[in-house]
């Protein structure tokens, strides 16, 4: 669906002993759409991993299947007996979408799988037919909220794909009350089949970084003493140019903002607005500071880039859930985010809201919250009582609940 934002390789790793695997006596073989979770470095891929992992490790009565449909170096996943990858064998090999999207029902039934999840949105064609129960979890519906903001074909791709998974799956889960409720309403959907899990973020963000690596970092990057943040892809409906119309507006402030995401047209635009506004100095991409002039950052940087900022600033239009949102009040982050779709979900009673289209609100926020010291510190405190309903561990028992009621 779109960059999210840059996250480089993971920690997750696993050596996996196949001797072992099969002599364990699980009580089911779950399987995964496991694409995003090897090769997706944006939110379904956090997602992906993050759940794999915590099922594994919470229910280790179980035995987990990850179908990939190619080999890649970028994620693995921790040391866990309970856990395999499966690829597909020539000459399917040289096919993955075909057999990502229907030949794999031929491998599910060769691992005796139980039940199947579709992580991201898709389940293979005719999988229902088979003994195999199924579970799809839907992320979002922007596509068909904002259709002007894909490529047509990608629209129509989406569409059929989306709305067949939710009318085949056995059960469906949407990881927002937005999501939950757009999937009825656009999909016809009958809510009971329909279950809210929320999603966690990376474990990492709730590691508190000591002073010596929160500098080491920043003198890395080459960051400010202060700053506001900002992660998310440039793209229109995230919705940066209302934070740079508020920095404009604060023009005796010489806070800046840092940005952790990249974009092409929409990014364009902002920068465009920041040079007639004098804002060059102000507005930092972290991506365009780079040495090896790619746009990802390592996963293990990002809790101190967090942790020193004054807070995140995350105004976007719409989102199936937003995880920064989430990254931040685990990290003890202030965040100003938006009072639409899912977001007050994910900020709860923790977060400063705005409209994201008056950016006097943005700017109203931003000095309230780096002025007001006691502000920020009882919102960093609501922030990681809040987070504490988001844990791997709830959200993880949460969609196996899911799996036992089918």
């Amino acid at each position: 669906m779109g960059k999210a934002y840059p996250a480089a390789q993971s920690q997750y790793r696993f050596v996996f002993k196949l001797s072992y695997f099969h002599t364990l006596n699980q009580d089911m073989n779950i399987g995964f759409d496991a694409k995003r979770a090897y090769h997706n470095t944006t939110g379904l891929g956090v997602y992906s991993r993050t759940l794999i992992t915590s099922l594994a490790q919470q229910f280790p009565e179980h035995a987990y299947y990850l179908f990939n449909p190619k080999k890649s170096s970028a994620f693995h996943f921790p040391h866990t007996e309970n856990l395999r990858e499966v690829l597909p064998a020539f000459p399917a090999s040289l096919f993955p979408s075909a057999w990502r999207s229907s030949w794999i029902k031929k491998d599910l039934d060769k691992y005796n799988i139980d039940l199947y999840h579709g992580l991201s949105h898709e389940i293979p064609l005719g999988i229902q037919k088979t003994k195999i129960k199924t579970v799809v979890t839907i992320h979002d519906l922007i596509h068909e909220r904002y259709p002007t903001q894909y490529n047509p074909i990608d629209v129509k791709i989406y569409h059929r794909k989306f709305k067949y998974a939710c009318a085949n799956a056995d059960k469906v889960i949407a990881i927002s009350q937005q999501t939950r409720q757009d999937i009825m309403d656009i999909y016809k959907i009958p809510g009971e089949k329909i279950t809210v899990c929320y999603q966690s973020c990376n474990p990492i963000f709730s590691i508190t970084v000591d002073e010596k690596e929160k500098k080491r970092v920043k003198d890395f990057y080459g960051l400010p003493d202060e700053y506001f943040l900002y992660v998310g892809s440039v793209i229109e409906r995230k919705n940066l140019l209302s934070i740079c119309k508020a920095l404009a507006m604060l023009k005796d402030w010489k806070v800046p903002l840092v940005v952790i995401g990249d974009g092409d047209k929409y990014k364009h635009q902002v920068k465009e607005y920041i040079t007639a506004n004098q804002l060059e100095n102000q507005v930092l991409f972290l991506s365009e500071t780079l040495s090896s002039g790619g746009t990802s950052l390592p996963v293990e940087h990002f809790p101190a880039i967090y942790q020193s900022a004054i807070a995140m600033i995350y105004p976007s239009l719409f989102e199936g859930f937003g995880i920064p949102v989430l990254e931040a009040l685990f990290s003890g982050l202030p965040v100003i985010t938006s009072n639409v779709s899912s977001l007050p979900e994910a900020g709860g009673d923790a977060a400063w809201y705005v409209n994201p289209l008056r950016a006097e609100e943005i700017a109203a926020g931003m000095q309230k919250i780096y002025l007001d010291g006691g502000l920020r510190g009882k919102m960093k405190q609501d922030g990681l009582k809040h987070a504490l309903h988001f844990t791997p561990e709830k959200c993880a028992a949460q969609v196996m609940e899911v799996y036992k009621s089918i």
